[in-house]
């Protein structure tokens, strides 16, 4: 099978990792065990401590109980009260450390009820020498019965030193197999280890060195097939180049000329527009003024309505005058003939005279009013009259004015198109001379693409002999690296 280097590679190193891994693991329970051994050894070491304290606090209540029967004096009683608190705290510990051992419990039990004993013979001793003196209290001690408690407080205390001392040896025992066990899965993982990562290593240098052998001997061939092409390239940029800056300086002045006609044709442009402005302004002049005209003549039209309609109202007005004048008439016939009537009756009719002549008067002054009004109507129908027809004139003229406004009218028409004929060949020259300058632009800008392109390859033709060259120093070196003889 065709491994890559790299599969080989990682295989080797794979290998090697689990070599390790293997090595670690087993190195790992050995110390975890070693740590667990030294913790059950550390574990023994304080039972013996705890016990050996507690015969010690015994030792020190007995020591204080004999100097308190000697000389009766309590400060002599002090280390029997300070072993007394003292003991019953290291019981505790002790029970506390001996709990995962069944054996140790019983014996410690039978520790505690000795204990109990002595101290207790220890305080009867102290009592009976405090009430009846010396000898009270030395019969006490020489009793036997503190002795024979001490007796049983050594030899259980005895007991369970050798019991913990044989956990200690075998705990010790199993402690140093498991150092030698440690050391040895060690040294023989870090051996394999070492074989393996040097036979991976030996295998790796030679199919290392056959690989990079055949593809440095490649390599070489490519390199020197690339620098060759490399100059080709670089060569033919060059004259590429020196042609597209000559096509450049041409286009360049192409475009200037293009420029200088568009300029033109702008300007001729903006003249004719300026003309078309102007045509348009008189024009829109001599429309406003034909519209104020007939403006002023559907004025004159209306006015000339008005007065005629004024003259039939003076009309009317004149006949209801006459109506009026004929009742004012009738009125002071009336009047007159109730007068005469009243006169005819004598006293009783006078007061009716007085009213008929009031009537007669105001008849009298309705029939003058009445002739005055007529003759202002007469005035106001003239003077309608002389209007309307001095409006129908102003009404003719106006006619005539806005005839020949409409000939104008037509002229700036006409001027106007002849100038937006003018204006639309200028704007059509001057955008065929903007498309002639954005073409000739596009040119220039697609032959300095093309110029800045051949710069590039040229640039890149160069890079190109310049890697391959360094692809030919670098399969050297390679091939030196790999067997200096062929190098």
């Amino acid at each position: 099978m065709s491994w890559t280097f790299g599969r080989k590679l990682g295989v080797g190193f794979g290998l090697s990792v689990l070599m390790l891994v293997l090595v670690a693991v087993v190195a790992y329970r050995s110390i975890d065990g070693l740590i667990d051994n030294n913790a059950r050894v550390t574990h023994t070491h304080s039972v013996l401590e705890k016990i050996a304290s507690t015969l010690s606090l015994v030792k020190d209540a007995e020591t204080g109980q004999r100097g308190f029967i000697i000389t009766g004096d309590p400060t002599f009683a002090e280390p029997y009260e300070a072993a007394t608190r003292g003991i019953r705290a290291e019981l505790a510990e002790l029970r506390r450390l001996t709990a995962d051992n069944p054996r140790q419990l019983r014996r410690l039990e039978e520790f505690e009820v000795a204990l109990r004993g002595k101290l207790d013979q220890l305080k009867q001793a102290m009592e009976e020498r405090q009430r009846s003196g010396m000898e009270a209290g030395l019969r006490s001690v020489q009793s036997g019965v503190g002795k024979q408690y001490m007796d049983d407080i050594r030899r259980i205390s005895a007991e369970m030193e050798r019991e913990e001392r044989g956990l200690l040896d075998q705990r010790t025992t199993a402690a140093e197999a498991g150092g030698r066990g440690a050391k040895l899965a060690v040294g023989v993982g870090a051996l394999l280890s070492f074989v393996l990562v040097t036979v991976a290593g030996v295998m790796l240098t030679r199919s290392l060195s056959a690989q990079l052998g055949s593809a440095v001997t490649r390599i070489r061939s490519s390199s020197a097939e690339l620098q060759a092409a490399a100059t080709q390239q670089a060569s033919g940029s060059r004259e590429q180049l020196s042609a597209t800056t000559e096509v450049a300086t041409t286009i360049r002045e192409l475009l200037a000329t293009s420029r200088q006609i568009t300029d033109s044709a702008q300007r001729v442009t903006r003249v004719a527009e300026e003309t078309v402005s102007g045509a348009r302004s008189g024009s829109d002049i001599v429309e406003g003024a034909r519209d104020t005209i007939e403006a002023i003549k559907r004025q004159m039209d209306v006015v000339v309505g008005h007065m005629l309609e004024l003259g039939k109202k003076s009309q009317q007005a004149g006949g209801i005058l006459d109506l009026v004048n004929e009742l004012s008439e009738q009125t002071n016939i009336l009047a007159i003939n109730a007068t005469i009537e009243a006169a005819g009756a004598g006293e009783s009719g006078r007061r009716f005279a007085v009213v008929a002549d009031e009537i007669r008067k105001l008849a009298d002054r309705v029939g003058g009013s009445t002739k005055e009004i007529r003759a202002i109507v007469d005035a106001m129908r003239a003077a309608v009259n002389t209007t309307v027809m001095a409006t129908e004139s102003g009404v003719k003229t106006v006619d005539a004015g806005t005839a020949r406004f409409a000939d104008v009218t037509t002229s700036f028409e006409r001027i106007a198109t002849l100038v937006s004929s003018t204006t639309e060949a200028a704007r059509e020259i001057e955008l065929s001379t903007k498309q002639q300058a954005t073409a000739v632009e596009q040119v220039s800008s697609a032959i300095g693409n093309v110029a800045q392109a051949t710069r590039e390859a040229d640039a890149s033709a160069k890079q190109t002999l310049q890697a391959a060259s360094e692809l030919t120093e670098l399969s050297r070196s390679l091939l030196r690296l790999v067997d200096a003889d062929a190098a």
